[in-house]
């Protein structure tokens, strides 16, 4: 019988970042033959620009629908850039999503994030709110994923925004040796809870990392598109986050502000079915 894997989420899971002939791969298709010695079903529902909702707007009815052994859910990133970020609002979806497939016995595949802030390089302005955002996200996905007992990976720390080959050249999105490297992290933490899987993926990708010129060429067509459409959607909310961010430091009171999140992220979670 073949193993089923799921992968739900957004563009970091959709492949963004590790090219193929017909688009994209990423670490959840690099991983999926690894999770069996047999043949393997991998249906990958990611979608760029995914938020938590997409979760439960339709991912996760088509994620049940195959029936996973695993199922990969690795969102939220996404959330933290809008301008009407709720913290409760995704550790919903992120709650409904996990439970419904724990309720099966699927295991299930997290990660955290690293903050885009630091990542893109922004300015303390517009980088401390994201980040604050980012581990309002994580606390939940961390909270979750110990009631769910996923198996969980740790994408917030080094190496993965102090290795820029680690990061594509957008700089939000792993690389394709990024997404080896999840791949391989994934299969050996599943290893060490003791599933029975193939051999790991290799240590490096099949394909070379693009050039430099191909970065630039990509950027300069499908790249700018993308960014063209976050700032139209982003910009008007970070400018507004900003300039909170900003008052506060000239008030020294930015300690409000992360006293704030904790206890809305607290709140969050004490919402939720135990």
């Amino acid at each position: 019988m073949a193993v089923r894997f799921a992968a739900l989420g957004d563009s970091l899971t959709e492949g963004v970042g590790d090219p193929a002939p017909d688009g994209w791969r990423g670490w959840a298709a690099v991983l999926a033959p690894a999770l069996s010695g047999g043949p393997v079903e991998f249906h990958n529902l990611a979608r760029s620009g995914a938020l938590s909702s997409y979760l439960t707007d339709g991912q996760l009815t088509a994620a049940v629908a195959v029936r996973p052994h695993f199922a990969a859910l690795v969102v939220g990133g996404n959330d933290t850039l809008r301008a009407g970020f709720d913290v409760g609002r995704t550790a919903w979806h992120l709650d409904s999503a996990m439970r419904t497939l724990h309720a099966s016995s699927t295991v299930l595949l997290t990660a955290c994030l690293p903050d885009p802030g630091r990542l893109l390089r922004l300015p303390p302005p517009l980088a401390d709110p994201l980040a604050r955002r980012m581990r309002a996200v994580n606390t939940v996905v961390h909270e979750l994923s110990a009631r769910y007992r996923a198996v969980h990976l740790h994408l917030a720390d080094p190496p993965w925004w102090t290795d820029r080959a680690l990061l594509s050249v957008d700089r939000l999105h792993p690389s394709a040796a990024g997404h080896q490297l999840i791949a391989r992290d994934f299969h050996a933490l599943l290893a060490a809870a003791g599933h029975q899987l193939g051999p790991p993926p290799a240590a490096e990708p099949p394909t070379r990392a693009p050039s430099r010129a191909a970065d630039l060429r990509w950027m300069a067509t499908r790249g700018t598109r993308w960014v063209a459409a976050r700032c139209t959607d982003l910009l008007p909310g970070l400018l507004l986050l900003a300039g909170t961010e900003s008052l506060h430091r000239l008030r020294r009171t930015t300690a409000h502000l992360d006293v704030r999140s904790t206890r809305e992220t607290r709140l969050a979670l004490a919402r939720l079915q135990p």
